[in-house]
């Protein structure tokens, strides 16, 4: 398999793939999910609310901050996550976008 060539895309795509990418597992989904109803930053017990074991959930936390999703403060030993507004705002746009467009727009689609 070629290489993906993300440079012949624009920023914006690329930003956005990133994102969706980073969203793309059962896990991250309940993560994300989970901070939205704690409404405050989590510590430690993320653990506690997902069926996998700490360096797993470690490495979607990882994988959600590199997205810029979620951010991570230290804490004394811990680490204390929250959600990056802008960049939820950044999907909820681009998926408003999209249904809009698809609710303006005759389809002649199969």
């Amino acid at each position: 398999m070629g290489a993906t060539k993300t440079e012949q895309f624009t920023k914006q795509q690329n930003r956005l793939a990133a994102l969706l990418k980073a969203l793309a597992h059962p896990a991250r989904i309940a993560i994300v999910e989970h901070l939205l109803k704690a409404q405050s930053c989590i510590c430690n017990d993320l653990v506690n609310e997902l069926p996998l074991a700490q360096p797993t959930v470690s490495q979607h936390l990882k994988e959600l901050k590199n997205a810029g999703i979620i951010q991570g403060t230290v804490a004394g030993a811990s680490v204390c996550y929250c959600l990056q507004e802008e960049s939820l705002h950044e999907l909820q746009a681009f998926l408003q976008q999209i249904t809009e467009r698809l609710h303006t727009q005759k389809s002649n689609c199969c």
